[in-house]
């Protein structure tokens, strides 16, 4: 159950990126930035009702080897962080042909989002979007090559998405290293991913969003804004992997740092 919680999440929050190719698709970013916080809405309550469960693991974790059952648990979990960014790769030409549809639907009922909702869940609309469904393909990738990848923000964001994936789990597991300063190191947590979070939005998000507004006012390709976000959902997929590397060793160094403020 935490896995499935955790998937949505990951898939979520790497389908972000094709938001403003959706909303540069049909010139409406804005538009497609607010309908987008609905899903997000859904990944950030998906969020705090795994959390509970994820610590739970600690709790009621065996006597004998408690720190091989936790830390065999928490990769699961990261792995399903994995799968989930995968999927959302693999629905990325899906979730354009839909959400290019329902942002220009959105506009139609003046920004209503229940309406918007309402109309979704017909039939009619529902068999609409069946046809806009894409099986992923090599094509899609056609004009995308290693030489257009900027290395620096491919590498920055491996790094912030391993650490944002592990910053709960390796809190949870360093409160099992020192359990006289386990809750400085589970509320360390917090500060961990918050930093994380402020250098996606510095170092990652202005960059993309310049791209859909060259797009929009026709002074980029949309190819460029295309190969971006490929570009950013594979670092986001390859930072997943780097978690189950960082995990172990993030939960020894929260463990110092707790001990270190005490």
């Amino acid at each position: 159950m935490i896995a499935i919680f955790i998937l949505i999440i990951h898939s979520i929050e790497t389908l972000a990126y094709a938001v403003r190719l959706s909303g540069a698709r049909v010139k409406l970013l804005a538009s497609a930035l607010s309908l987008f916080n609905v899903m997000v809405m859904v990944s950030r309550l998906a969020n705090m009702m795994q959390q509970p469960f994820t610590g739970s693991l600690v709790d009621t974790a065996p006597k004998e080897n408690t720190l091989v059952f936790v830390e065999n648990q928490y990769r699961i979990i990261i792995g399903a962080a994995s799968l989930g960014t995968l999927i959302g790769m693999l629905l990325l030409p899906t979730f354009v042909a839909i959400f290019s549809r329902a942002i220009i639907h959105l506009a139609e009922e003046r920004g209503s989002i229940p309406a918007l909702v309402k109309k979704g869940f017909t039939f009619e609309y529902m068999k609409r979007g069946i046809k806009h469904i894409r099986m992923p393909s090599f094509s899609y990738l056609k004009g995308i090559g290693l030489r257009d990848i900027p290395i620096k923000l491919f590498i920055i964001n491996i790094l912030i998405t391993s650490i944002y994936t592990i910053g709960v789990l390796s809190a949870l597991y360093a409160a099992l290293l020192v359990p006289e300063r386990a809750t400085t190191a589970v509320m360390a947590s917090g500060l961990i991913n918050g930093v994380a979070t402020i250098l996606l939005i510095i170092f990652i998000d202005p960059k993309i969003s310049i791209l859909a507004d060259d797009v929009i006012n026709k002074r980029g390709s949309y190819l460029d804004l295309k190969r971006a976000s490929v570009m950013m959902m594979t670092s986001r997929f390859l930072g997943t992997i780097l978690a189950q590397v960082l995990f172990i060793p993030g939960a020894h160094y929260i463990a110092w740092f707790a001990k270190f403020i005490a």
